[in-house]
């Protein structure tokens, strides 16, 4: 069984291009660092990750086209494929990619952006009392559903 499942962050905007040809298809590159859950082995809690290039196709690309930036944390299920092809200096390279399957959000857009994103319809945070909850208006108590 080849399957892979990781978190992490994009190093930088994916790159897409598209294959040429009558049924032209989307295909995205990007790097993800993902934390290691482990110390170093001097001792130090310095964090260590390991930069994993991956590759999706069609509507993969597409969507990591269009919504997902450098920095964004996502979670991918996919395989790992290896390859290899000859540079322009005659030297053989092997290549390691993991084939993205699915991918989707690790964390809300608010804990991306350092929390300064501001859902539709919801009050602003200083709008709350101190204890966490909205006050209700004066004059109200008739139209709730509940006593």
């Amino acid at each position: 069984m080849n399957k892979v499942i990781l978190m992490g962050r994009l190093t930088r905007d994916p790159e897409v291009r598209y294959s040429q040809g009558e049924n032209a298809m989307a295909i995205a590159r990007y790097t993800l660092a993902v934390d290691r859950r482990f110390a170093k082995r001097d001792g130090s809690n310095e964090q260590t990750a390991d930069f994993i290039g991956c590759v999706a196709f069609g509507k993969n690309a597409e969507f990591a086209e269009k919504y997902l930036k450098q920095g964004t944390k996502i979670a991918i299920t996919g395989r790992i494929q290896t390859g290899s092809y000859t540079n322009k200096d005659g030297v053989k390279v092997y290549t390691t990619d993991v084939v993205v399957e699915e991918q989707e959000f690790a964390e809300s857009k608010a804990a991306g952006n350092g929390g300064d994103y501001q859902a539709a319809g919801r009050p602003a945070p200083s709008a709350a009392a101190g204890d966490g909850f909205i006050s209700i208006p004066n004059g109200i108590e008739d139209e709730l559903p509940f006593n």
